[in-house]
């Protein structure tokens, strides 16, 4: 396992991250069931093979995440980074939901509660809220980290634009400021690289990256003219959560089969070679994935510890290039001064 520093920081983290939104307390949904015992199994396999970074999310199943997941770590917490978010509802009260003062700040303290700790080391806005002003937003998250209660600031599923005036007021006002941006990126999904890839590069923040499988599609489970495997979570695709994994399949299936014909050079499934193709790219500083078994675990965690060549780097790159939109595509064909 490779360890990386966090973004601008002296803190450093596992390349891999173990996301825990599976962690429900046993209850039956789309995203898996795992309870205590799973998880502190998963938890445990985790932090033998290296991994130290676990992601998690208050709205995760209304907090039963962080809850078991404060658990299953307990004497070990120190061992560890934990990262988790704030932003969406976590009930129908009217001030129980955004990036105001008051919601930070009740959050980050019940978030503490349930995962048994005093510090939470790395603390997310999960989306952007246009009904808070920045300045707000930004000095809750500063008074809390000089209060100790979290160590660094991250954000997650911002814009470009939205992400540098984030920075900038935090600079202007010479508060606190993100140092990760946790990021929707896979091998199929690669919008990202048009705007926030060369952002992130620029102001030295680590991207985190979520559901780097797109939902599972880059596991090799699913392949063209294939009915799709029952029991996986992207199968349903009336669930709420399918609209998150934006993916154009059919060039899907292309880049599935060349991720097989390259892990197969390397012994490697399609998943783990899935896993090292965002490993190696530009500004990542960890991959986030999830699991609901110890098989599952295992097999993303052979993503560590090798490398794919240039070569094949290059391969990969090529056949999953995505669209440039305007006006990058202008300025990619433009004359240099």
């Amino acid at each position: 396992m490779e360890y990386r520093y966090l973004g601008n920081s002296g803190l450093k983290v596992s390349e891999l991250c173990f996301g825990v939104m599976t962690f429900n307390g046993g209850n039956k949904s789309e995203i898996g069931s795992v309870d205590q015992a799973m998880a502190n199994e998963l938890s445990h396999c985790a932090l033998e093979n290296g991994i130290t970074f676990f992601d998690s999310a208050d709205v995760y199943s209304n907090g039963i995440s962080e809850t078991l997941l404060g658990k299953a770590l307990g004497e070990r917490r120190k061992e560890t980074i934990v990262a988790t978010k704030v932003r969406f509802p976590m009930s129908d009260k009217p001030n129980d939901t955004g990036l105001s003062r008051h919601h930070i700040i009740e959050s980050c303290n019940t978030s503490l509660r349930r995962l048994g700790t005093d510090y939470i080391d790395l603390y997310q806005i999960h989306s952007y809220d246009q009904g808070t002003p920045l300045e707000e937003t930004l000095r809750a998250l500063d008074d809390l980290v000089r209060s100790g209660k979290i160590r660094y600031i991250g954000c997650s599923n911002l814009t470009a634009w939205q992400t540098m005036k984030t920075l900038a007021l935090s600079e202007k006002l010479n508060l606190e400021q993100f140092i990760t941006a946790q990021l929707y990126y896979s091998i199929g999904v690669r919008d990202i690289e048009h705007e926030l890839v060369p952002l992130c590069l620029d102001q030295h923040l680590g991207i985190l990256c979520w559901s780097p499988l797109s939902g599972g599609f880059f596991t090799g489970k699913f392949r063209r003219n294939t009915v799709d495997p029952s029991g996986s979570r992207r199968s349903d695709r009336k669930a709420s959560s399918f609209r998150y994994w934006a993916l154009d399949e059919e060039r899907g299936y292309d880049i599935v089969d060349a991720l097989e014909m390259i892990g197969n050079k390397q012994e490697k499934t399609i998943a783990q070679t899935a896993l090292r193709w965002l490993l190696q790219r530009q500004a990542v500083t960890s991959v986030i994935f999830g699991a609901r078994t110890t098989e599952q675990l295992l097999q993303n965690i052979g993503a560590a510890g090798w490398a794919l060549p240039a070569e094949d780097m290059a391969f990969l790159n090529n056949i999953s290039q995505p669209a440039v939109p305007y006006p990058l595509s202008h300025q990619m064909t433009s004359d240099s001064r």
